[in-house]
């Protein structure tokens, strides 16, 4: 029983933080328009939902500091508050802190900090001045719902719970506490009828009942929702007995009549504010991501054993065995998509995080800062989303602190006075691509050339494009910023953001224009699991080219053999098209194959040849990754295992393109040198 306990309070820390978020977003759209309604219901829902959750586990700090807060929300809604800058930082600190208290139980602390617990103290406080405006004559728990009894009531509450209550997690007791938060329980009888003889046992199952007499002012839809956690477990019947006198105060006759009718229809109502949600929430299930992430290494096997089934029927030349291993194989490849599905999620609730940062931050910078989210409903790997979050916030924070200038300077440059800081995604041959822009003054380019020939980064004859001077400032402790404040300046981070993306297989890279602003484009697989691959040979070692990069392959005669191997790149149809040897580079020893291939690839505004000996075909490809050993491997992303069981390894291609752009940037350019890069 208790682990099923523990099970529905980690539901309740999951929703809770859900909630918050949630609630968070709503404050940040109330205060650009104060008089959305449906944003103010959304806060009171949010807080109003977690402090009947809480109750429900007896969690007294919550459910106190919460009244507090839904309180104030009550009087927001009444009118009797208004909504201004000053309520919305109060309430967005207590949403702070209502987190802070759901992290103190998720990690199973005792006590908040004293810190915490000074902050606690000052943010009831403030929100105490706002519960002095005068309240209409319905109680807080009265307003949560259509439903509204203004005055007090006697109700008689009969519970009978199921044997399965406890195996399902949920303690008949709690729902007691919470009724205690509604109202007085003026009388309980608790109800031992159903238990049974010694020998016919159940440790684990419930046999209570309970009959109550409960005076509150809450309504009877506030009551029946105390027991959504188990409306399949308990059978409910909520009945007045005694109504106030005043008729226009009084619940509505046909309402308590379908209360009465029996425990079925008793608990079956929903408040019309939460009913909508509720229906939508039954056509999901909430997986525990560990089981999602086994699932998806379980069918890559899956894929891998189907591609050795398929190798093997096409070695007996048996016809209906590799028409039945096509067909698995077929199934396997739709299972493998589906269940790949199953993992990408929107990248919008990541975008809406960043509202509140950009909000404080441009406050604490004395900036007038707006963000604008477009491609929200882009979707990529959940794993991908979950470890972009701090790289983007980097970026965010540095586009704000150095990118838009204050207003002064923005009056001066003939700009408005408000900043433009947007977000955007959006799909670009098998990436996604993140863009963050502002359209603040734009980075100095003679600065930051300056910096890196003193820094020895760049030679001091090399010609670099504009973008290869900009993407200097991912070298590691570069920095130009003249003053070090909290936010950036300190020649760290930058490195890092590119270190993190890189570990996604992305790339970063960025635009500039003086006085107009800047861009940084982050381009991320879809998924880290799978790959689409491209397989080449050289000797007797298979490699595995990521197929969306790959444009077209070509085979070399021997006088194109020869003078790339002299030249180092290739004429492409007029077009100079820089090679790569993966013989050489990745030291093959023996001499190249008699007939040579060119796989020409792209990645972002980047091109280049790959020479190899055979072209093998494509291969759909699970990846694994290649350990700690292997971690310094230039141009190696990952490995997987063919059908053959032979490993092969996965190419870095944006690695080995930008090996390419680095060579050429620490090298004086000669005349007749080609191009770095063919555009």
């Amino acid at each position: 029983m208790s682990i099923n306990l523990d099970q529905a309070q980690q539901t309740f820390i999951v929703e809770a933080r859900e909630l918050l978020q949630a609630m968070e977003q709503s404050l940040l759209q109330l205060e650009s328009e104060p008089g959305d309604e449906d944003a103010i219901g959304a806060v009171f829902r949010a807080a109003h939902t977690i402090k009947g959750s809480a109750g429900l586990f007896g969690l007294a700090s919550i459910v106190s500091f919460t009244h507090i807060v839904e309180d104030v929300l009550d009087r927001l809604r009444d009118g009797h508050v208004a909504v201004d800058a000053a309520l919305i930082a109060v309430l967005l600190q207590s949403g702070d802190h209502m987190l802070e208290l759901i992290e103190v139980v998720a990690s199973r602390g005792e006590a908040l900090p004293s810190a915490a617990l000074e902050r606690e103290a000052a943010l009831r406080e403030a929100l105490g001045a706002y519960q002095e405006a005068p309240l209409p004559s319905a109680d807080i728990d009265t307003v949560a719902m259509d439903d509204d009894v203004p005055t007090e009531v006697l109700w008689h509450l009969s519970l009978r719970f199921g044997a399965d209550v406890f195996r399902n997690g949920m303690d008949p007791l709690s729902f007691l506490r919470y009724l205690e938060t509604l109202g007085q329980l003026l009388h309980v009888t608790t109800l031992t009828d159903s238990i049974p003889a010694v020998d016919g046992w159940d440790p684990e199952s419930c046999y209570l009942g309970f009959e109550i007499d409960l005076r509150s002012s809450a309504s009877h839809a506030a009551l029946n929702e105390v027991f959504d956690f188990v409306r399949d477990d308990c059978e409910v019947q909520i009945s007045v007995v005694d109504e106030p006198s005043d008729n226009s105060t009084a619940v509505d006759s046909e309402e308590v009549a379908e209360v009465e009718q029996g425990p079925t229809t008793a608990v079956q109502p929903r408040a019309a504010a939460s009913g909508d949600a509720k229906l939508r929430d039954g056509n999901y299930v909430r997986v525990n991501a560990d089981k999602l992430d086994e699932l998806i290494n379980l069918v890559g096997e899956l894929v891998i054993a189907s591609a050795g089934a398929s190798l093997l029927a096409r070695s007996c030349n048996n016809d209906p065995l590799q028409e039945a291993t096509s067909t698995v194989s077929g199934l396997v490849e739709e299972i493998l998509d589906g269940a790949l599905h199953l993992r990408m999620i929107p990248i919008g609730d990541t975008f809406n995080r960043f509202r509140r940062v950009v909000r404080d931050v441009s406050q604490e910078l004395g900036k007038d800062i707006d963000l604008i989210i477009n491609g929200a409903e882009t979707e990529l790997d959940k794993t991908v989303v979950e470890k972009i979050g701090d790289p983007l916030m980097h970026l965010l924070r540095n586009a704000m602190d150095h990118g838009i200038e204050s207003a002064d300077a923005r009056r001066a440059a003939g700009k408005p006075t408000k900043g433009h800081l947007s977000l955007n995604a959006y799909h670009d041959s098998g990436s996604i691509v993140l863009e963050i822009a502002d359209d603040g003054a734009g980075l100095n380019r003679e600065r930051i050339l300056a910096k890196a020939q003193e820094r020895g980064l760049v030679a001091s004859g090399a010609a670099l494009t504009d973008q290869e001077i900009y993407n200097l400032i991912f070298e590691p402790g570069f920095s130009t910023a003249e003053a070090v404040t909290n936010l950036s300046g300190r020649g760290v981070g930058m490195d890092v953001v590119k270190r993190n993306i890189t570990l996604l297989r992305g790339t970063v890279d960025l635009d500039s224009r003086p006085g107009e602003g800047t861009v940084v484009r982050i381009r991320l697989p879809l998924t880290l699991a799978i790959i689409n691959g491209f397989l080449v040979g050289i000797d007797h070692c298979t490699y595995v080219i990521p197929l969306d990069m790959v444009q077209e392959c070509i085979e070399l005669d021997e006088r194109q053999r020869q003078s790339s191997r002299e030249q180092g790149y290739l004429d492409l149809r007029g077009e100079v098209l820089p090679l790569v040897d993966l013989r050489d580079h990745f030291s093959h020893e023996g001499p190249p194959a008699r007939r040579q291939n060119v796989v020409v690839v792209r990645y972002a505004e980047h091109k280049a040849g790959l020479v190899v000996d055979d072209l093998l075909g494509e291969f759909q490809t699970v990846i694994k990754p290649l350990g700690k050993l292997f971690g310094a491997l230039r141009g190696i992303s990952g490995s997987t295992i063919l059908g053959s069981g032979a490993v092969a390894l996965i190419l870095d291609i944006p690695a080995l393109l930008n090996q390419i752009v680095q060579l050429e940037a620490r090298t004086p350019q000669a005349p007749q040198s080609p191009p770095v890069v063919a555009r």
